[in-house]
């Protein structure tokens, strides 16, 4: 049998980005392009320059989300934290926001805090303006309303010089070419809100083309708990987002037949052998499951001490109170005694009486409960040593005058109080007979069998979450009938494979078995997983903001910005195909209100 496959949760914390200290190579002869990947999962930012002192990494990688805390009650504002600065996203989950719908930028108010944390963090002076060229990656077709907007941040809010949008899976696809460039293949870009299948001829996007499924790696983790939450209803809060995203990264896989890989796991070998166990964090202890009787004594002689230094605390408490109250209306009888009636009734209206006998009656009660509560100090300093099973403590008096009561106190009284019942002998059992009812750490386990398949399969079959939509197989199928068989052939010869969900173990070959199912007999397909099919695309950026650092080709400048609107894209191998808006011709206003002075004229005229 193979070794149990037991795996804790990491629930690895993010450390807060550094402030980091521009290169001299950076601004040296003139400012280098800021590349900045925007995810909608992760944004990541470095440099494009070609200097080898500079790294040709991301330097920045940080989940996209912001939260903007409450604020103390003492006065202090509202503190907005973004990025690897939320430490974890649990505690914070309901307070965490996003500028993304789905994979488009649409709260530029968010977008504007994540670039503010890219220009701090990176070193770059934004008070004035950032006067680094900025390559900026963008949606699918995005719509033109979101672009005009982040032209209109980039271009008023921080000054850029010049700013140039791409698709993020092109730049991976431009990283990643293996043919001559320009060169033609169908990219398969699956992230962490949609899939994307992407047709690219002679080295440009065929914008027509494209499709769209509104399914990732957000809703792959909203299944996969949906569905551990079912199973291990005891342990629903411990379920996180975030650990269903350690699961689906570390141990998911994609099966090449759903079915019958199903078929396998019915097997209970198979199970046994396969079937990954994840270990939530719990405690050891078990209360009265290791006790001796001596400890047990113990422990009831220290929560009677507790409870007696509890109740001697709130006698003493009590009786400073009622003797300041007794002092306080014995001073008002003197006033009576002494003849200053009119100080005498001013009190007894302050104090809420009405008559002198009403106040001597306060006085012979708050003198009975003051005696009785120095008793009863007395009584409890002298009666010190106490039986644990005999006795039972005294419950506190209530206030006559109806003291305020600390509720914490009280609870804490209402949960000893089973603890000193009456209680008969009973005989110890030995410490040995004493077993735990189950096992402690094999309860707080999540067996993850099927889930490991169920989760990624979303994204080929959407109708097991019930999604109307088609899954990848069925999309690539319905993008390729749209060409010829010349153009299908080619298109197959380059199937490119890139996105943070793409990384599954098994998925390149369920793509190619799936191509093999709906090609012809014979006829031959390629599929190519990108080197880094997560940080592919800023790669990709870099190495297209090197290539056409000193072109204009893709670049948008200011001049362009305010000449042809905030919309405005210029195209170039890796981005999106602009269409322009295209509004009807209004007529003005002085020819609609000749249009029908000129047909009452006419109508004039031929009745004359």
């Amino acid at each position: 049998a193979a070794p149990p496959r037991v795996f804790a949760f990491r629930d690895a914390r993010w450390a807060p980005d550094p402030v980091l200290a521009p290169s001299a190579a950076v601004r040296s002869p003139q400012p280098v392009p800021l590349v900045i990947d925007n995810g909608s999962f992760q944004t990541r930012a470095g440099w494009g320059c070609p200097d080898p002192t500079v790294p040709a990494e991301p330097l920045l990688r940080f989940r996209s989300l912001a939260a903007r805390s409450r604020g103390a009650r003492g006065g202090a504002g509202a503190e907005t934290q973004v990025g690897n600065d939320l430490g974890s996203p649990e505690p914070l989950r309901w307070l965490l926001r996003s500028p993304f719908d789905r994979n488009v930028p649409v709260q530029l108010e968010l977008q504007e805090l994540l670039l503010d944390h890219v220009f701090q963090r990176l070193g770059v002076s934004s008070q004035g303006c950032v006067d680094h060229p900025i390559v900026l990656t963008e949606a699918v077709c995005n719509p033109l309303y979101s672009r005009q907007m982040m032209s209109e941040l980039l271009f008023e809010c921080y000054q850029v010089p010049k700013v140039s949008y791409g698709v993020d899976s092109l730049y991976s696809f431009y990283h990643n070419r293996r043919q001559k460039w320009p060169c033609s293949g169908l990219v398969i870009s699956s992230g962490y809100q949609c899939t994307h299948i992407l047709p690219v001829l002679e080295g440009r996007l065929d914008a027509k083309n494209c499709k769209r499924i509104n399914l990732g790696g957000c809703q792959a983790a909203v299944y996969l708990q949906r569905l551990l939450q079912l199973k291990y209803p005891g342990h629903f809060a411990a379920i996180t987002l975030s650990r269903m995203e350690e699961i689906l990264h570390e141990h998911s896989y994609i099966a090449e037949d759903y079915i019958e890989e199903l078929q396998k796991w019915r097997c209970p070998e198979y199970y046994e052998n396969n079937v990954h166990k994840m270990q939530l964090p719990f405690s050891n202890k078990l209360l009265g499951s290791t006790l001796t009787s001596e400890e047990k004594q113990e422990k009831r002689q220290q929560q009677l001490r507790r409870l007696q230094e509890l109740n001697a605390r709130r006698r003493e408490e009590k009786l400073q109170l009622d003797q300041e109250r007794l002092d306080r209306l014995l001073y008002v009888q003197e006033l009576l005694e002494d003849g200053q009636m009119d100080q005498f009734h001013k009190a007894l209206v302050e104090l809420n009486m009405d008559s002198a006998e009403e106040l001597q009656s306060y006085i012979n009660k708050l003198s009975v409960s003051v005696e009785q509560t120095k008793q009863k100090i007395l009584q409890s300093e002298v009666n010190i040593e106490v039986d644990v099973v005999d006795s039972k403590p005294e419950t506190p008096d209530l206030d006559p005058l109806g003291s305020e009561q600390s509720l914490e106190d009280m609870e804490s009284i209402n949960e000893f109080e089973p603890l000193f019942a009456e209680e008969q002998p009973e005989v110890e059992k030995p410490v040995a007979a004493v077993q735990p009812v189950f096992n402690l750490a094999e309860y707080h386990q999540l067996f993850l069998g099927t889930e490991r398949i169920r989760a990624p399969e979303i994204v080929f079959q959407p109708s097991l979450i019930g999604e109307d939509q088609a899954g990848i197989a069925e999309t690539m199928q319905y993008v390729l009938e749209r060409y010829s068989k010349e153009q299908q052939a080619v298109l197959v010869q380059n199937v490119f494979l890139t996105g943070g969900n793409m990384m599954y173990p098994g998925l390149k070959t369920r793509v190619q078995k799936e191509l093999l199912e709906m090609r012809p007999f014979q006829s031959s397909f390629q599929v190519h997983l990108a080197s880094s099919p997560v940080l592919d695309a800023w790669y990709g950026a870099r190495d297209w903001a090197v290539d056409y650092m000193n072109r204009e080709e893709g670049w948008i400048t200011r001049k362009d910005y305010e000449e042809k609107g905030g919309e405005y894209l210029k195209e170039h191998c890796a981005s999106n195909v602009y269409v322009p808006i295209r509004l009807p011709k209004q007529a003005t206003r002085a020819a609609e209100v000749a249009a029908p002075s000129r047909t009452l004229a006419s109508g004039t005229g031929e009745q004359g």
